[in-house]
C-alpha cells in the first residue's frame, strides 16, 4: 500500500512538474511576441534566455545571439554560441560570429568566419570584408581576388558605410574596393606609389566625397612629395 502511495505521489508530482514547464514555456512564449511587438530588446532577450533554460534550442539560441549582435553585445553573442567554425552551423550563426569577432577586434577568426559565408553564399559584400580583413591580418595578396571578384561584381546601387568621419556616410561599394586596391598595391611595393593612386581617383571618380579615399590619397601624396625641410635660420 505505501509501494502504491508513494508512485501515486511520483505521478503526481512529475505531472505537475510538467504542467508547469509547459506553463511557463507558453507564458515566455507570449512574453516573447509581446516584447517584439513593442521593440523591447532586453525583453526579448529576457523572453529567449527563460525558453532556452526551459526548453534547450539551438535555433533559438542562434536567434538569441543574434539580438546580442544586433544590439552592440557581442561578446554577450559569442559566450551564447562560442566562436569556433563549425560546419554544423546555422547561417545565422555564422554571421554572429564574424561581425562580433571583427567588431571585438579578432581579425583572423572573424576572417575565418566570413569565409565560410562567401562559401555559402557568395556576394561582394562578403568578399570586401574578407579583402579588408586580409588587409589588416597581413595576407594582402590574398586579397587581391576578393578585391577583383568585387570590383566586378558589385552593382551601381550597393553602398557601403564608413564611419571614420563624426558623421558615418555611403559610398558607392565598387568605390570601397578600389581603395582597397590601392592599399593592396602600395602594401606590395612603398614604391609604386603612382598606380594606388590611381586607384583612388577611380574610387574618387565613383564619389568625389569619399573622405576615407580623400585621407589616403593625401597621404601616398606626402610620402611621394615629403614637404621641404625649413631652412636652419642658424646659417
Amino acid at each position: 500500500m505505501k509501494k502504491i502511495i508513494v508512485v501515486l505521489l511520483l505521478s503526481i508530482s512529475f505531472s505537475a512538474t510538467a504542467q508547469s514547464k509547459n506553463d511557463l514555456q507558453k507564458h515566455y512564449e507570449a512574453f516573447y511576441q509581446e516584447m517584439r511587438t513593442q521593440g523591447d530588446v532586453n525583453g526579448v532577450i529576457n523572453a529567449l534566455t527563460h525558453l532556452n533554460v526551459i526548453t534547450p534550442s539551438k535555433q533559438r539560441k542562434d536567434t538569441l545571439a543574434f539580438v546580442y549582435a544586433n544590439n552592440n553585445q557581442h561578446m554577450q553573442a559569442l559566450n551564447t554560441i562560442g566562436i569556433e567554425k563549425e560546419a554544423s552551423d546555422s547561417d545565422m550563426a555564422v554571421q554572429v560570429k564574424a561581425i562580433s569577432l571583427k567588431a571585438l577586434n579578432q581579425p583572423k577568426r572573424a576572417l575565418e568566419q566570413f569565409e565560410e559565408l562567401f562559401k555559402r553564399t557568395p556576394n561582394p559584400y562578403l568578399a570586401y570584408e574578407i579583402a579588408d580583413l586580409k588587409i589588416q591580418t597581413g595576407a594582402t595578396q590574398d586579397a587581391i581576388t576578393n578585391i577583383d571578384y568585387g570590383i566586378a561584381n558589385a552593382k551601381d546601387d550597393m553602398k557601403y558605410a564608413f564611419y571614420e568621419r563624426q558623421q558615418p556616410y555611403e559610398v558607392p561599394l565598387k568605390a570601397a574596393f578600389f581603395h582597397l586596391k590601392a592599399l593592396t598595391i602600395y602594401n606590395n611595393d612603398k614604391a609604386n606609389i603612382d598606380a594606388a593612386v590611381a586607384q583612388i581617383d577611380e574610387a574618387l571618380a565613383l564619389d568625389p566625397n569619399f573622405n576615407l579615399a580623400s585621407l589616403s590619397k593625401q597621404a601616398l601624396q606626402s610620402r611621394k612629395n615629403p614637404p621641404a625641410e625649413e631652412a636652419d635660420p642658424k646659417q
